[in-house]
């Protein structure tokens, strides 16, 4: 143990979650506030684990109609079409539109997939303590938080052809209510990147030294 990294936590200091300040807490009961911006301070988030996965359950289960459900409707005098998500990466790639089929794919299929799988990777690797690098760990997540912002894009460009394609009678597109569920994907997966807590990460690197010590 002679050799082990001295954390925050080893050292008895909590971080600010909003400035970043490693300060003292008042107690192990209470940490108290930042001195520095005055935000409460948290040892570490309450119940972390347990709403992370219940976020990215309910992720999970929302991204199963988002890909199976219509994201949008268009009606013309004579027919009525609606289009999944990859009926219409589908569309778009044997229309010679490759790029902006490609487009769409990443940002509304393998992006939501790929942040549940990482969630989940990062979640199982706490609780197990698994060894490995918890350097990319860390840089995983922060890559999942990143994306995030991105991860609407789908759901704008549904948005926009809605309100620009109105000629009615004639012509008119309607949001499916595979939107709706991509929109929930989108926002729990958000909110579970927001409620894990990374520090956890490092506590279970410490656990590992303490069993190796």
């Amino acid at each position: 143990m002679s050799g082990a990294v001295v954390t925050g936590a080893r050292a008895g200091l909590v971080s600010c979650e909003t400035c970043k300040l490693l300060t003292r807490p008042v107690n192990a009961e209470h940490a108290g506030h930042c001195p520095r911006c005055g935000a409460t301070l948290e040892v570490r988030r309450v119940q972390s684990l347990q709403r992370t996965w219940a976020l990215i359950i309910a992720a999970a289960i929302c991204y199963i109609p988002a890909n199976l459900l219509p994201v949008m409707v268009s009606n013309t005098f004579a027919t009525s079409d609606a289009e999944t998500i990859m009926g219409g990466v589908v569309y778009l790639y044997s229309s010679g539109s490759w790029p902006l089929a490609l487009i769409v794919l990443v940002a509304s299929v393998m992006v939501p997939l790929g942040k549940l799988l990482a969630l989940g990777y990062l979640l199982v690797s706490v609780q197990r303590g698994m060894a490995g690098s918890h350097h990319e760990r860390a840089r995983l997540f922060r890559i999942v938080v990143f994306i995030g912002r991105w991860s609407m894009l789908d759901v704008f460009v549904a948005t926009f052809t809605v309100a620009l394609v109105q000629l009615q009678p004639l012509m008119s597109v309607l949001p499916g209510a595979g939107v709706l569920f991509f929109a929930a994907v989108v926002v729990l997966t958000m909110l579970a990147a927001e409620t894990f807590d990374p520090r956890l990460l490092w506590d279970s690197a410490t656990d590992m030294e303490k069993q190796d010590g």
